[in-house]
């Protein structure tokens, strides 16, 4: 894991309204992190998912994510450095979203 997965993964795992699970298995993928309770998935991504054709191999993998029912919520690894706090919140507004979503509120 690069070091902002690995400072992301130190607050998710410490949350516990929710289970995490890191390098989550998903069909051909490997997911960053995994909510299943709100099936959310959160993938940190560095400057090389804007080089080349990863933007065109992530979309594939957020459809593909997408059509299982998993939503994919990318956020910027210079994001995780800079801002980990408004990350953590972003991210409970996603799972708190998808949440109500799946429960029908």
């Amino acid at each position: 894991m690069s070091l902002p997965e690995v400072l992301l993964w130190q607050q998710l795992r410490g949350q516990a309204c929710e289970r995490w699970r890191k390098q989550h298995p998903a069909g051909p993928y490997v997911l960053d992190f995994y909510c299943d309770a709100a099936r959310l998935c959160v993938e940190v991504d560095g400057e090389m998912h804007a080089r080349g054709n990863a933007p065109v191999a992530d979309a594939r993998r957020d459809a593909w994510l997408l059509a299982q029912g998993v939503v994919t919520l990318r956020v910027p690894a210079a994001e995780v450095l800079n801002n980990l706090e408004g990350v953590l919140v972003g991210i409970g507004e996603a799972v708190a979203e998808r949440r109500r979503k799946i429960n029908g509120a």
